[in-house]
């Protein structure tokens, strides 16, 4: 008993190792249920965020406004769908990190791939010159 507890082991796992069949093997009655309502709730904000992301384009409008505000709508779905329906939000902190931290990672080296097209373009403008 005091090797149970040393080892971290709860009292179900003392008992289920006694109980086990004679292969060895203990299965675990372990599994982990979410209400629909938990579901139910996050595609209704689904279906908000889409409504909204259509009516950008409903209303007409343009420009950048137009385009942040559907990249917003799109990460948000997207982050709605990876942590509830893809478990992540139930998942450690290192599995999330595993996911979540390349596609972030690759977004900030476009950003600095942009600066740094923006600074190119105008050095060469300095040095060269208007094009032909």
């Amino acid at each position: 008993m005091a090797e149970a507890t040393a080892n971290g082991l709860g009292q179900h796992a003392r008992h289920a190792a006694h109980d086990a069949p004679a292969t060895g093997v203990v299965h675990a009655d372990v599994h982990q249920e979410h209400p629909i309502k938990l579901y139910l709730v996050v595609w209704a904000w689904l279906f908000i965020l889409s409504a909204c992301s259509y009516m950008v384009d409903y209303f007409g409008l343009q420009g950048y406004l137009r385009w942040s505000l559907i990249l917003i709508f799109m990460i948000l779905k997207a982050g709605l769908i990876v942590a509830f329906f893809m478990h992540m939000a139930w998942e450690r902190l290192a599995l999330t990190y595993a996911i979540i931290l390349p596609p972030v990672l690759v977004l900030v080296f476009v950003a600095l791939m942009l600066f740094e097209a923006d600074h190119t373009l105008f050095t060469r403008m300095s040095f060269f010159g208007p094009g032909p």
